[in-house]
């Protein structure tokens, strides 16, 4: 747990200066658990984010955009109604629980003085956001709902009481002494961190094992001066915002954890530590919300097609040994005076195979001219099944690639992508059509992802088959640079620049393996050629080119590098 009670405490110290006196001049609400306040303070405009998601429940400043719905949910009017162009006059934590308090001053409807407190609660999956009227301490409105059957304590509706959660009587780790370590610790009992989280609020088990980690030997003398010396670095000014990524894990912390392994990297504040390290975290889980059953419903079409290619195959087989029933028929027609109608078969010299015994299987309701003759026209059955079954073979392959094509997409789609990609499938009959009505300005021009090179040329990106058609065949010019995964299922990309920098390519080629299939895996082979060079055969499915005159070059996706050419 990295967002605990002390980085809480450290997360309010990094926005009281920036926000208090701020005023409120937007809200939305992107997705059904956040909250993005806009707030105008010291002459600049702040992007906090306030998430009660269950696995990513925070706040912060982001410096992220997102796409706001057309229409503004309930919670969403409520905040405008009450706390638009209203001014946060404090920002102040609940002792040291994971609980954040804007309190917002401003005039209700009779042009008296008013306050309001937007409490945001992060308590992992019962995390919640609320607006409480001060003077009544009554909820006004919460972004989820929490009636007394599912907690006895305390209900989160309309028109209750705002009654905090259930004091933990753990002691304040800030009043703590040496002697208070000494006293809290049961050093025979062994798990000193979990201890040390038992007996101390605000406190989460990275804190504990550093703790531990800086006493080296801890005994009763190391541990409590290790515990006090860290709380005094928490009391400080100084934070040090630092992700530590591993192979196995990923954790975040405002001081550079050292007992936990891995590569290390700093940032000038925690909020933008928090958006290193929720970058396309939080997005996945968006993307799900909104994709709802369509992964499965794609999964479910590549197995339906794999059978079905499995079946094909095999008929495919039998019809190429069709041409055994070409020899049976011959054989029956020169051996025509040995046969008499009624027999079930009859065995005769294969004069095919060096006269060898062959039997025949005949039927015998027909005269033996008609058995020749039924073996004649089961062989041209046959003959004209391997091409139409062929055929049959080639376009499910075509399926399964573009439906795994589509897979892929959505792996790697921003929220924003998902309804094109719906449409795109309703079309192609994979999805049921849904009733919209298109306006007259109805905005149907696909909307690509930019991305800047270092040396500042523009690098387009098409994230679903409808953006890659209209990058590749409609709005790059014939000289500029086109780039796609090799035989791998991904995005289509596109330099504007008719002669890019190896630096640009490189970084184009990065582009393209990150939004590909290959994203994990690294010397991922990326093509890339002129765009004259690349082709929409008639009739192929959306998304699906052709191209020559390629060459190849071999990248390793990288995040870090994706994020920081990403153009707001």
């Amino acid at each position: 747990m990295s967002f605990d009670g002390l980085f809480t405490y450290k997360m309010v110290k990094e926005l009281s200066p920036l926000l208090k006196g701020g005023r409120i001049m937007k809200i939305h609400q992107p997705f059904i658990n956040e909250i993005i306040l806009t707030v105008r303070s010291q002459g600049k405009n702040h992007r906090v984010l306030l998430s009660a998601h269950p696995s990513y429940a925070r706040v912060q400043i982001t410096y992220e955009t997102v796409e706001n719905p057309k229409e503004a949910p309930m919670f969403c009017m409520m905040l405008r109604k009450h706390l638009e162009g209203q001014f946060i006059e404090d920002i102040y934590q609940v002792g040291l629980d994971r609980i954040i308090i804007f309190k917002i001053k401003g005039r209700n409807e009779l042009g008296d003085i008013s306050y309001k407190n937007l409490i945001v609660e992060i308590m992992g999956r019962h995390s919640n956001i609320i607006l409480v009227d001060d003077e009544r301490n009554m909820i006004l409105e919460s972004i989820k709902h929490i009636s007394y059957a599912v907690n006895r304590h305390r209900a989160i509706l309309p028109g209750h009481e705002y009654i905090y959660p259930p004091e933990q009587n753990k002691m304040n780790p800030f009043k703590a002494t040496e002697k208070d370590v000494l006293q809290q610790i049961d050093f025979n009992s062994g798990k000193l961190d979990k201890q040390i989280i038992a007996q101390f609020s605000g406190i989460s088990p990275l804190f504990a094992k550093e703790v531990i980690y800086n006493a080296e030997i801890a005994n009763r003398i190391t541990l409590p001066k290790s515990f006090i010396k860290l709380m005094e670095c928490v009391k400080s000014d100084y934070v040090e915002p630092t992700l530590i990524k591993s192979d196995k894990k990923e954790v975040f912390y405002y001081i550079p954890l050292e007992h936990v392994e891995g590569k290390r990297k700093t940032f000038s504040s925690l909020s933008k530590l928090l958006d290193a390290y929720y970058y396309g975290k939080a997005e996945r889980d968006r993307v799900k919300q909104l994709a709802g059953d369509l992964e499965k419903r794609l999964k479910n079409e590549i197995d339906k097609n794999y059978t079905k290619m499995k079946k094909l195959e095999a008929d495919l087989k039998e019809a190429e040994n069709s041409s055994k029933y070409q020899r049976y028929g011959e054989l029956l027609t020169a051996y025509l005076y040995m046969v008499d109608k009624g027999m079930e078969e009859i065995t005769v010299e294969n004069y095919y195979d060096e006269n060898k015994p062959i039997t025949i299987p005949l039927n015998p309701h027909k005269t033996p001219s008609e058995n020749a003759q039924w073996y004649f026209n089961q062989y041209q059955k046959g003959k004209h099944a391997v091409v139409a079954v062929r055929e049959q073979i080639e376009k499910t392959k075509e399926e399964v690639l573009y439906l795994e094509n589509v897979l892929q997409q959505i792996e790697s789609a921003a929220p924003k992508d998902i309804e094109e990609i719906k449409e795109e499938l309703a079309e192609q009959g994979i999805i049921k059509k849904r009733n919209t009505k298109k306006t007259k300005n109805q905005k149907t021009t696909p909307v690509l992802e930019k991305y800047k090179a270092t040396d500042g040329t523009l690098i387009l990106v098409g994230k679903n088959n409808k953006q890659n058609d209209y990058l590749t065949t409609k709005l790059a010019k014939k000289e500029e640079v086109w780039l796609h995964t090799k035989d791998i299922p991904g995005s289509h990309v596109v330099i504007r620049s008719t002669s890019p920098s190896e630096q640009t390519l490189l970084e184009a080629a990065m582009l393209a393996a990150y939004f590909s299939k290959a994203r994990e895996s690294s010397q991922v082979p990326v093509d890339y050629t002129k765009v004259k060079y690349v082709r929409k055969p008639s009739g192929a499915k959306p998304g699906f080119v052709i191209y020559d005159h390629q060459q190849t070059m071999y990248v390793t996706p990288n995040i870090e590098l994706v994020a920081q050419l990403k153009m707001a």
